[in-house]
């Protein structure tokens, strides 16, 4: 006997017109309830109607945007140095913080046995920039060039205090593991824009050694079907592990082969009726047409010298942030639906002054570039692009605090992200901090808030978007989360 949430999948397509009796005029009902998926059955090619079977009906209203490049900061960049201006911490500089800042809020256990809090004003100017007139560091000068295409979120804030659980609830809406991760949920929720390559594509890149790791349930489908799993894309000669055929095996061979394996698999699905046999099937597919589309993406032969000049030099080496960043164009170039980064470098509890200036230079060029880039070529409208981390960084030093040096511990209460494109109040600020960028004074954004806030401009309603798994009624921002209608334009 199947188990209530299995009940959905015992009606396909296919077993709906091979046991129904009432022949043509079945059909006739069926494309009545779904006219647009007997159409892609027609029209679509192998594997892509099977696809867009197992998703959700698309959006619940008009979308803003079709597509998402998130440019995940791994690590927690410091907001007092980059986004979030603190003069009074400058002019304080070593004296204590206040207990009536702090508030007795929990410290992480590398800074809680600190007999002294001493205060650390930035050690980097910041001038004013843009139509909304933001404050932006003298580290981050090519961010500050695009002022007037961004809006700048001063007071995210988390429950998570270490690293792995506040990344995991940034990319799954739970600390826990086992979640799906955003790019799975719009996956299922809105389906693929472009049949030759994976809805959800994943790129890594690294600025500085001996950081966080990163692991793959990141970006994996947790309880939804496998195909909304996330592809990750790497540097070399297979960009993704397992494409290419083995060696002595035509094209020819390799079709033939996966066209008696996809009878086989019918076969089985009518028999047991699982689910996760369409997944199968679908991902053998896409896999087959991958073996064109992805090396073609991936080759940036074609890019003329100005796009690196405009990303910077590091472009033209595989593998680093600027590379990733002009592969993340050339992906929502050809309708990728979401595409994630995630850059390693940015846990600084000591030796700040130095190893932000490395992960700045690294990264503000190739984040600017991209936003610059997809604007100039009509991309900028209906897409998508976030930029941060999972926490920012105390106001105090941790450890020693000198004329020249300082660290900082994770700082989960208020820090600062970058969104831009479609739907979004550009050239802005939102929400305001204290004056010693602890605590949130003004306009509060929660994690669920901006989870419900980006997938609103993706045409879904967060309380809608819910998958049934053992019993429970799941979604990605849980049993919270509002759409800050202050972020949209």
């Amino acid at each position: 006997m199947c188990e209530f949430e299995d009940i959905k999948y015992l009606s396909t397509r296919r077993h709906f017109l091979s046991r129904a009796s009432l022949g043509i005029g079945s059909a006739a009902l069926a494309s009545v309830l779904n006219p647009i998926g007997i159409l892609d059955a027609v029209a679509s090619p192998p594997g892509a109607a099977m696809d867009r079977a197992m998703d959700p009906a698309g959006p619940h209203f008009l979308p803003k945007v079709k597509r998402v490049i998130y440019l995940f900061q791994s690590g927690g960049p410091s907001h007092l140095e980059l986004l979030d201006y603190k003069p009074t911490l400058q002019e304080l500089n070593g004296q204590e913080l206040p207990d009536s800042v702090r508030g007795g809020q929990r410290l992480t256990g590398m800074s809680a046995h600190q007999k002294s809090l001493p205060m650390a004003g930035s050690q980097f100017s910041f001038s004013q920039h843009g139509k909304g007139r933001g404050w932006f560091s003298d580290l981050i000068p090519h961010t500050a060039s695009i002022a007037d295409e961004i809006c700048v979120i001063r007071t995210m804030h988390t429950e998570a205090i270490n690293h792995d659980p506040a990344i995991t609830f940034f990319q799954t809406g739970s600390q826990q593991t086992g979640r799906p991760s955003f790019g799975s949920w719009m996956s299922y929720g809105l389906g693929s824009l472009n049949d030759n390559l994976p809805t959800f594509t994943v790129l890594l890149s690294r600025t500085r050694e001996g950081d966080q790791p990163l692991y793959s349930r990141l970006w994996g489908n947790g309880f939804l079907e496998s195909l909304h799993q996330g592809v990750q894309f790497r540097r070399g000669a297979d960009p993704v592990l397992y494409l290419n055929d083995p060696d002595g095996m035509s094209r020819t061979s390799r079709r033939h082969m996966l066209d008696v394996l996809r009878q086989m698999h019918v076969a089985e699905h009518d028999r047991v009726m699982d689910p996760e046999i369409n997944s199968r099937i679908a991902q053998y597919e896409m896999a087959y047409r991958m073996q064109t589309s992805v090396p073609e993406a991936m080759d940036l032969s074609d890019e003329p010298d100005e796009i690196f000049e405009l990303y910077g030099e590091n472009a033209r080496i595989p593998g680093t942030y600027a590379a990733n960043c002009l592969l993340a164009r050339r992906l929502a170039e050809r309708d990728v639906r979401f595409i994630q980064l995630y850059n390693q470098g940015w846990d600084q509890h000591g030796n700040l002054p130095k190893d932000i200036a490395i992960m700045a230079k690294d990264t503000d060029q190739p984040s600017a570039a991209l936003i610059k880039d997809l604007k100039r070529r009509g991309l900028l409208d209906d897409t998508l692009v976030i930029w941060g981390g999972e926490f920012g960084r105390t106001s105090y030093s941790q450890g020693k605090l000198t004329a020249d040096n300082y660290g900082r511990d994770h700082h989960p209460r208020c820090f600062s992200i970058w969104i831009a494109g479609g739907g979004v109040k550009s050239g802005s600020v939102y929400g305001e901090t204290d004056d010693f960028g602890y605590n949130i004074v003004r306009d509060p954004v929660h994690v669920h808030d901006l989870q419900a806030t980006l997938l609103h401009l993706m045409g879904l309603d967060h309380e809608r978007l819910i998958f049934l798994h053992q019993g429970r009624r799941y979604r990605l921002t849980d049993v919270k989360g509002d759409v800050i209608k202050g972020l949209l334009a």
